[in-house]
């Protein structure tokens, strides 16, 4: 049965049909799970953004991943590198997104609570990237 509302509840699945979880320990690992991948989702957005940011000539501290030799132009490796992250990154928000929409009540909160977790570890420390910061996972 699909709900419709947000339930509180060990039964739920996620997802897919094979991803069900029938006991309390197989309910606390999809959350570990859900929390898990929302972390990750904020570290490859800050990797993403690391390829944007230009390189300061004198600093070797927070540098972007390809030097700003390599990242200007039209066909630079650091513009698909930054495709190539958005798009998994795109695809994980949506599988969140997807996974929210179970309407469980313990979902939500470990997706959210990941993403929390996830910026305070990756992304809290961006000040140049403040225009980028989106509360959509989506986004």
């Amino acid at each position: 049965m699909m709900h419709m509302t947000f339930y509180w509840g060990r039964k739920v699945t996620i997802l897919f049909d094979s991803w069900k979880t029938d006991s309390w320990i197989s309910y606390l690992l999809s959350l570990t799970a859900c929390l898990l991948i929302s972390v990750f989702y904020q570290y490859i957005e800050n990797r993403r953004l690391q390829f944007k940011k230009p390189t300061p000539p004198s600093s070797t501290l927070g540098t972007p991943l390809i030097s700003s030799k390599f990242s200007s132009g039209k066909w630079a490796p650091a513009r698909y590198a930054g495709a190539f992250l958005f798009g998994i990154n795109s695809a994980i928000g949506y599988l969140l997104m997807l996974a929210i929409m179970s309407f469980n009540g313990g979902v939500f909160i470990a997706v959210v609570l990941g993403f929390g977790v996830g910026y305070l570890l990756f992304r809290s420390g961006d000040e140049d990237a403040v225009a980028a910061d989106n509360p959509c996972a989506c986004a």
